[in-house]
């Protein structure tokens, strides 16, 4: 069980997370559960760190930012203690949790779940620290980068070998878009993982992009829950019902095929850079982006245009919009081997994705896509596509009508 920042926000909601744990755990069930900071003490924290030192050393900011979830950690172990159930915390590196040595946006690397399994099969509740772990280069306290609670429920359940790994959040379950921003927007009952992994990496917040490609391919029966219902009116988690709550991530194979499109994906965090002019000959893109692979940035869109006369290319790209600076800083210094070439950067645009595994086998989904955008005056700045996927990089100012739009188009609609 993973319970996200809203969800442990104040002590009397990690009294109500304690109930949701004793139901399962008085219905028989062992249980881990993984907890990320209280909403907000994640943002103060870096804010502190940046406060102390802008160009932070990221071993001291890891140090600094993991304290967040150690205290609602130990505080869910005191509100189940206080309940009757045998409960202690656990903290990444206790477990341990290794993880590779890019401070601040780790990937964990081995998991050893012998002790944490041993204590569950006791009859005891752990409590476990998310979004942390161990580098064993630098024996120093790690974390995943924002939103890594997820990765490490995920990863727990596995190295736990659970039945189940179920991620209560503020929603109750997967829609078909943001239902803050389209109301007419409709539950899913079963996702794809393959669907998730594209709405998450697509801007959809509600999981974690790392945490749906573990669950894919070690095939971890996954699912999105709400921590605000009532915990008494909830049933446990029984693999006979998994459909009744929520959403259930499974494989595509489980899905019986119904619409063609299952989903509208926006993000607005997204900045574009634009490289003018550099020489095109082979290698260029590798000199531009290799540079920020070590710099462990990850970058999404990619569009290239020569000249005319094929002696220089422009290159455009997108990253996310908190990397921006950082992204600039690692071009300019890497302007000596990549050659002379002129950087324009924004960061007032958004991506809007439609997907569906139902596009494999049917076309026309780009077309009609352009088509609406078209009828609305927005502008595509750029494109990217997958099998199930189709991006399209726009002005944030059109990023809310797009999505109503293209949320309508495609029949995705509810009453």
């Amino acid at each position: 069980m993973k319970f996200g920042g809203t969800s442990v926000a104040t002590v009397d909601r990690i009294r109500n997370v304690a109930r949701h744990v004793k139901r399962e755990h008085d219905a028989g069930n062992q249980v881990a559960v993984i907890v990320s900071a209280m909403a907000g003490t994640t943002n103060q924290l870096v804010e502190w760190v940046r406060e102390a030192n802008p160009s932070f050393d990221r071993r001291e900011y890891d140090a600094v930012v993991a304290s967040g979830e150690q205290i609602s950690a130990g505080l869910l172990a005191l509100c189940l203690q206080g309940m009757g159930l045998k409960a202690r915390s656990w903290q990444g590196w206790q477990i341990p949790i290794k993880t590779s040595a890019a401070h601040r946006s780790a990937r964990i690397v081995d998991i050893d779940g012998q002790a944490l399994r041993a204590q569950m099969d006791s009859g005891e509740v752990a409590v476990v620290t998310g979004f942390q772990g161990i580098c064993p280069e630098t024996q120093r306290i790690a974390t995943l980068g924002r939103g890594g609670s997820d990765t490490s429920a995920v990863a727990i359940a596995i190295a736990v070998k659970a039945d189940v790994c179920d991620i209560y959040t503020d929603v109750d379950g997967v829609y078909t878009t943001d239902p803050r921003l389209v109301p007419k927007a409709q539950r899913l009952k079963k996702v794809s993982f393959e669907e998730m992994l594209e709405m998450a990496s697509s801007g959809s917040k509600v999981l974690q992009t790392r945490s749906v490609e573990l669950a894919m391919v070690h095939d971890m029966k996954t699912r999105v829950l709400s921590s605000f219902v009532d915990p008494d009116k909830m049933p446990a988690v029984s693999i006979d019902t998994l459909e009744e709550t929520g959403t259930l991530l499974c494989g595509e194979d489980e899905i019986v095929e119904s619409q063609v499109v299952s989903g509208i994906a926006f993000a607005k965090d997204e900045a574009k850079i634009t490289i003018l002019g550099v020489a095109d000959k082979p290698g260029v893109a590798s000199r531009i982006f290799g540079p920020l692979a070590d710099a462990s940035i990850n970058v999404d869109m990619i569009v290239q245009n020569v000249s005319a006369d094929g002696k220089t290319t422009d290159m455009t790209f997108t990253v996310g919009a908190s990397e921006l600076p950082h992204t600039l800083e690692v071009l300019n210094a890497a302007k000596a081997d990549i050659g002379e070439f002129e950087l324009l950067s924004s960061d007032d645009v958004a991506k809007v994705s439609v997907i569906g595994v139902g596009m494999r086998s049917h076309a026309g989904v780009a077309a009609q896509m352009f088509k609406e955008l078209s009828d609305k005056g927005i502008n595509i700045i750029a494109i990217s596509t997958s099998e199930i996927k189709i991006s399209v990089l726009i002005d944030t100012d059109y990023a809310e009508l797009a999505v109503r739009t293209l949320h309508t188009a495609f029949g995705l609609d509810g009453d």
